[in-house]
């Protein structure tokens, strides 16, 4: 990320709390984007903001030597579960998928109009399939793919054995197959037909 965690994490708890700072810039976009693929939706601000006070307030018992990203992360799950319930309403495909591309936009500008189109069929379908899946096999799926994390932080961020996520992973990917509609590139292994 290009920030020394475990510097500016020594740095706060030695008493210089601004440094703290540069921990939310460097992490902010990944928080806003897990927040809403984990369907915070509209309240995905909020839910990171919350994430970020109690992760400060909670820094004391960083185990130090261990990655921020996936620890925080685990905090903006817990945060967006507890919002989601509150709420008590269920988030639709499309206010999520708008709520992934407006932290970074997931298709350049310069892209044919034509390709962009069948990329936001197929990442609706995508999302569409991922909110059939039961809670823990969206969550692992998220994190591995959408959040960009390897194994290891996936483990780390949700609190599970790496071998949970890597049997988890695969019965996931395996329930998405069968879920996405026939001839998607996803159902092809990227090659759709023309």
């Amino acid at each position: 990320m290009g920030v020394d965690e475990a510097a500016v994490i020594a740095r706060v708890r030695a008493g210089e709390a601004e440094a703290y700072a540069e921990l939310v810039r460097a992490f902010t976009g990944t928080a806003l984007r897990a927040a809403a693929a984990l369907g915070a939706g509209a309240d995905a601000e909020d839910v990171v903001q919350q994430s970020f006070f109690k992760a400060y307030c909670a820094l004391g018992r960083f185990r130090d030597g261990s990655a921020f990203k996936p620890w925080l992360l685990s905090i903006v799950a817990n945060e967006t579960r507890n919002t989601v319930r509150s709420a008590a309403r269920r988030r639709s495909v499309t206010v999520r998928e708008a709520a992934l591309t407006e932290p970074e936009p997931l298709i350049p500008e310069s892209a044919d109009p034509a390709v962009a189109a069948l990329d936001r069929e197929r990442r609706a379908a995508l999302l569409s399939a991922l909110d059939r899946l039961g809670e823990h096999h969206r969550l692992v799926v998220t994190y591995r793919y959408l959040l960009d994390m390897d194994e290891e932080e996936t483990a780390q961020a949700l609190g599970w054995p790496r071998g949970t996520v890597k049997s988890r992973l695969s019965r996931a990917l395996r329930k998405l197959e069968r879920l996405l509609p026939e001839g998607s590139a996803e159902r092809k292994g990227g090659e759709g037909r023309g």
